[in-house]
């Protein structure tokens, strides 16, 4: 398996009534698989939830819940209330079926801290990516969601060949982007229409977005973070594989929902794009962040990684 993707599926609910499926895990996993790898799924949903549309092509592991995570957005005159009506079994070392062989990328992608830290020693993987935002949500009582602390931050981020974040996940809060950077290989922050900023090598760049007539951005990020790892672990440096997931999520929010994950033929014209391009567009602003020594430790595991996947390993 290349690419296995663990977090729970989730049903947003409209305010129509209706419910929508989503969550990192639908996201990423669809994109990795627009990107021609061989993807799994680990994640929780009530027994009559069908996920054969959402994953199609997908290898799907499904631990049993008697209930679906649910998720409400509310818009009001201070902005977006997040709610939170239900949510699926936690996603353990003791509940997770056991995956034969080792994968090329392990992705942590929790939306309700549904993903214990412990799945990353148990899995084992060429590259471990993760995608916090899951980690750091809190609800109270009502369900109401709202900021918290990444308690398992020093447990992984060591062990993580790259992070993904958005603005909104770390507030704003550049110092603790740059802190959490130093302490990992690679990391970004996603910054919708204005791109997003990679930490590697002790460097920091920015890269802009491509335009794009934005319809909803739901999801994007989890794009953005599906082709970011893919492409490291295929062997890019840090800013061409910003460069080809900016491309990808720019074209997401032309459509709503599910329907704005990659066509293959979608994923030919970016990597055209971004030839084309060359290394334009990147904008180095100063050192921070990653350690170099981490960066080229990640680098090497990529290599051999995507070696082993050429020869026919790594399965």
């Amino acid at each position: 398996m290349d690419y296995l993707v663990i977090g729970h599926i989730t049903q947003d609910l409209l305010p129509d009534g209706t419910r929508t499926p989503g969550g990192t895990v639908s996201y990423a996993a669809r994109t990795a698989h627009a990107l021609g790898l061989r993807v799994g799924v680990i994640t929780s949903a009530e027994d009559g939830l069908d996920l054969s549309a959402v994953f199609s092509g997908i290898e799907v592991y499904r631990v049993p819940a008697p209930g679906t995570t649910v998720f409400e957005n509310r818009y009001t005159p201070a902005g977006r209330v997040q709610f939170l009506h239900s949510r699926a079994s936690p996603l353990t070392a003791n509940t997770a079926p056991q995956i034969p062989g080792r994968v090329g990328v392990l992705h942590l992608g929790p939306v309700a801290a549904e993903c214990d830290p412990s799945l990353a020693d148990i899995i084992p993987a060429d590259f471990l990516g993760l995608t916090p935002q899951g980690w750091m949500r809190r609800w109270d009582g009502l369900g109401r969601v709202f900021p918290g602390l990444w308690e398992s931050a020093g447990q992984l981020l060591s062990r993580a060949d790259a992070v993904v974040l958005s603005e909104e996940d770390i507030g704003g809060d550049e110092a603790l982007a740059a802190h959490w950077a130093s302490q990992t290989r690679v990391l970004a922050v996603t910054r919708g229409a204005r791109g997003c900023s990679v930490y590697a090598d002790g460097r920091i760049w920015h890269l802009p977005a491509f335009p794009a007539q934005e319809v909803d951005p739901t999801g994007a990020g989890d794009i953005f973070a599906a082709v970011f790892f893919t492409q490291l672990w295929r062997g890019d440096d840090p800013v061409a594989a910003a460069r080809l997931a900016n491309c990808l999520a720019a074209i997401s929010v032309t459509r709503p929902g599910l329907a704005g994950t990659p066509t293959p033929e979608e994923v030919d014209r970016c990597m055209e794009r971004r030839r084309s391009q060359g290394s334009g567009g990147a904008e180095e602003r100063g050192s921070g962040g990653a350690g170099e020594r981490g960066s080229r430790g990640a680098g090497e595991r990529r290599c051999r990684g995507a070696e082993e996947r050429r020869s026919g390993g790594g399965e």
